[in-house]
């Protein structure tokens, strides 16, 4: 074959079904891995497309048309350092480095700064859908010079999702906006995932409903407003019968959740950059509380404070589910405001330039938290493009007038059964503090003057004042 338009560097199951997809879309392709053995299933796979795999790293340089376009989807961290360090002294001037992994962003400000003194352009892109969307369509975040973006703009499209035909990949932002935005991408999905969860516990612990039913309910609720790819695959799962013993797999899965760092990654920047996130937050927390299953097991015995004695009745079930679904559709959009608000800040700060219509856009299809409320989302931003926070756009305020209270009520009755709910009272507090006028901070301030002479400002009267015989 004739010298191939798109390279990649690692082919396990991201990267070999990227490529896949790539080629499958009429662009030739070189993929190479230290694996032979994940070189010849690349090989088995693309019988039908052009598509070639390179024994060694001089052989994938060579065997691409310049200048050069090579995607890296290999575990984020030293591994991508090495791939670069060992590709780089292959490369000419204009030659193009993709990171299409979870780096940290900081990591691709580095990265970029590095290339950039070789003259080797680099972009640092966010991916996500698994390997389900990379194969058949994902949601990219590209990020850095725009221009550059525009070598690759055809293949990343044409990998991507559509929605309503247009592709889910798009220029998001200058230097390391795509893996920033990514990153916050995967916060936003802790936060969701947490307040399902949560839901999930107030049905099944409270209201005493059987697995199936619960997964009927999330089933029923997908065909509404809370349609999304989390909600739908949440009725999956827990219609899923274990083999072994004939009951839900879900309810033989130890409830000790995992995590990957991307969403302590959001916490940490948003803490650093002061900006609430507090679902998202707490949704960090809640895993970090249900991986000491230990110390839990221990806890519950000597303060008693799990139960399940406190049960909701049937009747008051039957008129009450609803509230459950109303209160989770509130506290979602209240998580995605969330996340957005932080990158509108980092994008001030760091100097991103972010497009938060095309963020909108291009979440609505391939990744993890696709969902309908995003295109009422992309539409709050196109109306009001200087917008803040999204609990205040004309598109959202008459709903969130309407169901704050049903959010309250489901954090109401998981209370009133014992159910812990973290992320939905973090997303109802959230809400009540943004919108009230009057906060006690005034306290805060009058103690922090107290200890250590601090100083305040007055409701009545410009200037800072200092109080010294408290």
């Amino acid at each position: 074959m004739s010298k191939a338009q798109f390279g990649m560097v690692g082919l396990g199951t991201m990267g070999r079904n990227f490529l896949l997809n790539v080629a499958e879309h009429g662009f030739s392709c070189l993929g190479y891995d230290l694996d032979a053995a994940k070189r010849a299933l690349l090989l088995e796979e693309g019988t039908a497309y052009s598509v070639a795999a390179a024994n060694e790293v001089p052989e994938l340089v060579s065997g691409l048309e310049v200048p050069r376009k090579i995607m890296l989807l290999v575990p984020a961290g030293p591994i991508v350092d090495a791939v670069i360090s060992e590709l780089a002294p292959h490369l000419e001037k204009g030659d193009l480095i993709i990171d299409g992994g979870n780096s940290h962003f900081s990591d691709t400000e580095r990265r970029e700064k590095f290339l950039a003194e070789k003259n080797i352009e680099f972009l640092g892109v966010g991916v996500s859908g698994g390997e389900e969307g990379a194969r058949y369509g994902a949601s990219i975040m590209i990020g850095g010079n725009p221009e550059v973006y525009e070598h690759v703009r055809p293949m990343l499209e044409a990998a991507s999702a559509k929605v309503d035909g247009e592709p889910c990949a798009a220029h998001v932002g200058k230097s390391s906006a795509g893996h920033f935005v990514k990153m916050v991408h995967n916060g936003i999905e802790y936060g969701l995932m947490q307040l399902i969860s949560e839901a999930y516990d107030l049905l099944r612990r409270g209201y005493r409903m059987t697995v199936e039913d619960i997964g009927d309910l999330f089933a029923e609720w997908n065909a509404g407003d809370l349609n999304s790819f989390l909600i739908e695959i949440t009725s999956t799962v827990l219609k899923k019968i274990d083999d072994k013993t004939g009951n839900p797999l879900a309810e033989m899965i130890l409830d000790t959740a995992g995590q990957k760092g991307t969403g302590r990654w959001t916490s940490q920047v948003a803490m650093d950059l002061g900006v609430p996130i507090p679902t998202i937050d707490s949704a960090v927390t809640m895993r970090q509380i249900s991986a000491i299953k230990s110390e839990r097991l221990a806890a519950a015995k000597k303060l008693g404070v799990v139960t399940d004695d406190l049960t909701v009745s049937e009747e008051l079930r039957e008129s009450t589910v609803e509230f459950v679904r109303e209160g989770l559709l509130t506290a979602f959009i209240t998580t995605y405001a969330q996340g957005l608000s932080l990158l509108k800040t980092a994008s001030e700060e760091k100097n991103y330039e972010l497009d938060m219509i095309e963020i909108a856009k291009i979440w609505r299809g391939g990744c993890i938290i696709r969902a309908r409320l995003l295109e009422d989302i992309r539409q709050a931003f196109a109306a009001e493009p200087r917008l803040e926070n999204i609990l205040v756009s004309d598109t959202f305020v008459p709903a969130l007038k309407k169901r704050q209270a049903l959010l309250k009520a489901f954090v109401h009755f998981a209370i009133s059964a014992d159910i812990p709910c973290m992320s939905a009272a973090a997303s109802l507090n959230y809400m009540k503090a943004y919108s009230t006028t009057r906060l006690p901070a005034n306290l805060i301030q009058a103690q922090r003057d107290f200890f250590g002479a601090h100083t305040y400002q007055r409701i009545d009267e410009e200037g800072i004042f200092h109080t010294p015989d408290w």
